[in-house]
């Protein structure tokens, strides 16, 4: 009995440890376990945008956006317009023929800034003598045309063009109030201390005495520029003369005394 058993576990080793046995088992079990189906990986190289609806919904696919390339606008430079010149191109059509660049304008659609008079002056010769000229600087607004109202004839103001810088009225008195008044379709300006002054004679007069003194100092110090010029010219010549007569004079000689 127990030779039998020792027999059986030599054939159980035996069978175990062959190569041949043990590959054509494996054989024989692989070809009778079903196939592994491996799972298939799918690789995103995109992510969409969470927010996006998707190309589901039969909407297009998404724009790219173009970048969009900018420049620099050149240097332009400041158009030579004077505001207190007369008859003179407005600012805004130099900038259109030139390019050129203006100060902040107002639109016609606001109403005018008001202008700045620049001087009241009476005049003494001329057509206009014993009238009192006005002379005024334009705001920086879309202007059609001044007017100057005077106190106490506001029944009387003046109108002038739009490119006119000065004007006319007639002889006032000291102390008068005067106002220049830029109009355009929206209105016209709002009485201000630089568009209102009053009439002062006396300042005028002193300009005007100024002048005048200014003007005789000029001609005295030429005159006497012109004396001194005359005076050493006669000097010269008087000094030739003298030099002339000694050489003639019987008295010199170079021999020494007779």
């Amino acid at each position: 009995m127990t030779s039998h058993r020792r027999n059986l576990v030599v054939l159980l080793i035996f069978l175990t440890t062959s190569p041949l046995l043990t590959s054509h088992f494996f054989a024989r079990a692989a070809s009778a376990s079903p196939p592994v189906t491996r799972p298939r990986i799918i690789y995103i190289n995109d992510l969409d945008d969470p927010d996006d609806p998707g190309e589901e919904d039969g909407d297009d696919p998404p724009i790219v956006k173009a970048t969009v390339r900018t420049t620099l606008q050149e240097k332009k430079d400041i158009c030579h317009y004077d505001s207190c010149s007369e008859d003179q191109e407005s600012c805004p059509k130099l900038a259109a023929e030139t390019g050129c660049l203006c100060p902040g304008i107002s639109g016609s659609d606001v109403a005018p800034n008001a202008p700045r008079i620049d001087v009241l002056l009476p005049v003494t010769e001329g057509e206009h003598k014993g009238k009192v000229q006005i002379k005024w600087c334009a705001p920086s607004s879309v202007v059609s045309g001044y007017r100057v109202v005077i106190e106490g004839r506001e029944g009387e103001s003046q109108e002038f063009g739009a490119s006119s810088r000065k004007g006319f009225v007639r002889s006032l008195e000291a102390g008068t109030k005067v106002c220049v008044e830029a109009l355009n379709k929206a209105g016209s300006s709002s009485p201000s201390q630089f568009s209102c002054q009053r009439y002062s004679r006396e300042k005028s007069d002193h300009k005007l005495l100024a002048g005048i003194i200014g003007g005789g100092v000029a001609l005295l110090i030429i005159v006497i520029i012109a004396a001194v010029i005359l005076w050493k010219y006669k000097l010269c010549q008087k000094a030739k003369g003298d030099s002339a007569d000694g050489l003639g004079n019987p008295s010199y000689s170079t021999e020494g005394t007779l």
